[in-house]
């Protein structure tokens, strides 16, 4: 997995007025932002009492409900939102543009979104495709980019394709290890919008937690790496110091 703050492996602004919060270009506009961004709204109900996740998935490329529960239950641990957390979805016919560059992935999500923040509720985009990322290497693949402040993608088949075979099925474990970290990034961890409350960046893989168990662990988002973090049959878990962080931000 990746994050982005404009474009390539990751990584604010906010208006007010009655006027402006009903004006569907500004909720167009909130949700176009820096990965981070929206982290305290996310996190804190301070602005955003509900939070609303569309699912949306190339025909074939379906997430299973175990990712997608353990997804919900993640965001009910770390986030308030007295108001419910909700997931809605759908599936869409392939774009046909696999390998997917950054600026592929964030325009097919400008032609296929529907939800976006409003008045008392903050909207997520999950868009999970059939096909790898362009920025895959020889050494190593992409599984998931967080590219905006509400805004990430699943590279589904090349998670299926990981876990092809195995004795037992990893996928439903390897689609929640890269749909929650990815997600972490979007919480701003590591340093990436959420302040830190102690030094654990990894300066060697820079907004990354430097603790090998964490879910913000650089490994979390390489095809191989990850394999071995999941190897146990469980998905790994933030450490104390990211959650001291997202506390720090209004989270739980």
């Amino acid at each position: 997995m990746k994050y982005l703050g404009i474009i390539i492996v990751l990584v604010l602004m906010s208006c007010s007025s009655d006027d402006s919060q009903n004006d569907p270009l500004y909720n167009t506009q909130s949700n176009k932002l820096s990965v981070g961004a929206s982290a305290n709204d996310l996190l804190s109900d301070t602005t955003f009492s509900s939070l609303v996740v569309e699912v949306v998935y190339v025909e074939g490329f379906e997430p299973s409900q175990t990712a997608i529960s353990n997804f919900v239950s993640f965001l009910e641990n770390r986030t308030f939102k007295p108001n419910g957390i909700t997931v809605q979805k759908r599936a869409i016919s392939s774009p046909g543009l696999t390998p997917y560059t950054n600026q592929e992935i964030a325009a097919i999500e400008d032609s296929n979104r529907l939800l976006y923040n409003n008045d008392n509720q903050i909207a997520v985009w999950a868009f999970f495709a059939d096909g790898s990322s362009a920025n895959n290497t020889d050494s190593g693949v992409v599984l998931g980019t967080a590219y905006r402040n509400t805004s990430f993608v699943i590279y589904q088949e090349t998670i299926q394709q990981l876990t092809s075979g195995t004795i037992t099925n990893t996928t439903p474990i390897l689609e929640s290890t890269v749909i929650t970290h990815e997600f972490g990034h979007i919480l701003g961890l590591t340093n990436l919008g959420t302040p830190l409350q102690t030094n654990h960046e990894d300066l060697e893989h820079p907004k990354h937690c430097n603790i090998e168990s964490c879910l913000m662990y650089w490994k979390a988002e390489s095809g191989n790496g990850v394999m071995s973090m999941i190897s146990g049959g469980s998905i790994p878990q933030l450490d104390a110091q990211c959650i001291a962080d997202l506390q720090a931000n209004g989270g739980k």
